[in-house]
């Protein structure tokens, strides 16, 4: 988990500059390859769900170090969100790409650092505004 507010926004900065590279591969340069291997859909979502955690990474980092803002919620929705970046969207990524069947199998534990880091960040919200 990242313990810092800088260090959460470089990771939400970060996941937004690579979601919207990625997405530009993928609808660019890598998409005669995905559509040929019949695995567009794939990127597509991964790219969806990659950027979408990324703008949710950038709203809870920037809330940090607010007086009783509940900072162990906040920082425990930054390292889950961040998890499901890479168990999620990275695996879909991979499989896209040709990867071995056996990563489909990674992107429900992402989805499952995805559920629980909206949950810390529900518990950090709720705490903020107690």
């Amino acid at each position: 988990m990242p313990s810092s507010p800088r260090i959460s926004i470089v990771f939400a900065v970060g996941g937004g500059i690579s979601g919207v590279v990625l997405g530009a591969l993928g609808a660019h340069a890598l998409q005669p390859a995905l559509m040929a291997a019949g695995t567009a859909a794939i990127w597509q979502t991964a790219v969806q769900y990659h950027l979408l955690h990324s703008v949710a990474l950038l709203v809870v980092a920037t809330g940090a170090g607010v007086p009783n803002s509940g900072y162990r919620w906040q920082s425990w929705s930054t390292g889950l969100f961040g998890a499901g970046l890479v168990l999620f969207s990275g695996s879909l990524y991979l499989l896209a790409l040709g990867g071995p069947k056996w990563l489909a199998h990674c992107a429900p534990f992402g989805g499952l650092c995805f559920i629980t880091g909206w949950l810390a960040a529900g518990l950090w919200l709720w705490r903020r505004h107690a």
